[in-house]
């Protein structure tokens, strides 16, 4: 049986801020049990939601050296669906009431739980063959396990995999304060190593001494390896070429199932959705004061509100859309320009636009199972979830063709009859809107074949099996 040790930020159920935490918390129960020991290390955060936090266990504590003094350990357990999950306990990184804080305080503290995660795994006797690091806050865990742990017979010959979400955010600061913070020798802090920009990167750490190197899914695998998407690393990431692949991302299909979700006012499969999603809608409409009407075409929308998820095309675009026969709603925050200006039109076109300035997992379920189409023009997308989510509840994606998008929608071909969704190639704003014309065209003069495409949507399987198969294929070549 081989031991896989996942170290992240955040998972569901416990804490998340992204799709990070979605990933995390799913992935390791669909390995098969027999072959795969798999088990999660995550910091104890005290925003932790306290009906998980009571259902901890003590097990030890220890004391370990950060930036010049001794810093206390816990460690804790619980069992969830399967899956043991291990929490680092430290009162003054972790007792905040958010995960991340930005800037400094975040790169001590992910710099403690990299160090921690690797002192205590003789404390809860697992030995893991591979240590599985996700995105920059676990960045070091392969660097300290080459700078400090390798002398320790216990750690010999672990392997490790550095997962990369998202390239853009890389734990990035000084070196000086780097090097005081993590006590790295000036060795570490070279150009082939942590140094990056006359900075320091965690992530850079991370991709450096990791074994493998994976991303979200193909197309961004070979995105990052050129200057535009590759935030500074492409040189790199070619180097390693070799060892980084791309496995795309799954979903929950348990928690995202329009047949049994219990945040949906009227279930539905994939054949009844004709009469039973429409139910949705008209209820979504009711509760946003929008215009209830269940021939007009809705577009939904569940991001943070960000220039890297295309909404400065939206804005170039907006009153001519809402001059078109659709309803837009909106759930997320971000920039505080995407939230004034969803809030205006919202006001303007108060029975077309809803803009819902805020994050509830409840509405995020409604927006999937009610609208019939979703818009997401991302400028890119390491992977991307909530294209699944809405292909799992039979609302048709309106996608940009890069990263994960392009490899998961499948363009519909009017001539074939074939395709789950929309897509455009360029990252242009005429283009986007031009892609939702035809998108409602379709939707209006030839429902028979919108139909077609929300049934092979809802028909594909982006459950975490397939993925799952991948990183385990991966373990066993590693190992």
């Amino acid at each position: 049986m081989k031991k896989i040790a996942f170290v992240a930020s955040e998972a569901v159920p416990f804490v998340k801020t992204g799709g990070l935490a979605d990933v995390v918390g799913s992935l390791p129960k669909s390995f098969v049990k027999a072959d795969f020991d798999v088990r999660v290390i995550l910091p104890k955060y005290a925003c932790m939601k306290s009906e998980y936090k009571d259902q901890l266990e003590y097990i030890t504590n220890f004391y370990i050296e950060l930036n010049g003094r001794e810093q206390y350990i816990g460690v804790l357990v619980t069992e969830y669906e399967g899956i043991k999950f291990y929490f680092v306990d430290n009162e003054e990184y972790f007792g905040g009431d958010r995960l991340y804080y930005g800037a400094r305080e975040d790169l001590e503290k992910f710099a403690l739980f990299s160090k921690a995660a690797l002192a205590l795994l003789p404390a809860i006797d697992f030995r893991p063959d591979v240590i599985h690091c996700h995105d920059w806050q676990t960045g070091l865990v392969p660097v300290y396990l080459n700078e400090r742990f390798q002398g320790n017979e216990f750690y010999r010959g672990i392997k490790t995999v550095m997962t990369i979400h998202n390239l853009r955010f890389q734990g990035a600061w000084d070196i000086e304060t780097i090097q005081r913070i993590t006590g790295l020798s000036d060795y570490y802090f070279t150009s082939d190593k942590l140094e990056q920009n006359q900075s320091a990167s965690y992530l850079k750490g991370g991709i450096v001494f990791a074994d493998v190197i994976t991303t979200v899914s193909n197309t961004y695998a070979t995105e990052i390896k050129t200057p535009f998407y590759g935030e500074g690393l492409d040189a790199l990431l070619c180097a390693r070429a070799d060892d980084l692949r791309g496995i795309v991302n799954g979903i929950d299909y348990d928690e995202y199932n329009p047949e049994k979700d219990n945040l949906i006012g009227y279930n539905y499969n994939v054949v009844n959705f004709r009469k039973e999603k429409l139910k949705n809608k008209l209820a979504l409409q009711k509760e946003l004061g929008l215009l209830s009407t269940p021939k007009v075409m809705m577009l939904g929308v569940v991001s943070r509100l960000t220039d890297q998820k295309g909404f400065d095309l939206i804005a170039k675009v907006m009153d001519e859309m809402c001059q078109e026969d659709i309803q837009l709603v909106v759930l997320g925050t971000g920039e505080q320009q995407y939230e004034n200006m969803f809030r205006h039109f919202a006001w303007k076109y108060s029975e077309k636009v809803s803009a819902n300035i805020y994050y509830s997992e409840a509405m995020s379920h409604k927006i999937y199972a009610s609208c019939d189409a979703f818009l997401m023009p991302s400028l890119f997308e390491p992977c991307g979830l909530s294209q699944l989510m809405s292909l799992r509840y039979g609302t048709v994606p309106i996608v940009r063709e890069t990263g994960g998008l392009r490899d998961t929608v499948q363009a519909y071909n009017e001539y074939d009859k074939v395709g789950t969704g929309f897509s455009f190639i360029n990252y242009d704003a005429n283009e986007m809107l031009n892609t939702i014309n035809y998108a409602k065209n379709i939707y209006y003069n030839k429902k028979r074949e919108w139909n077609k495409i929300v049934d092979q949507g809802m028909s594909k399987d982006f459950s975490w099996g397939s993925s799952a198969a991948q990183y385990a294929e991966m373990y066993e070549w590693l190992t």
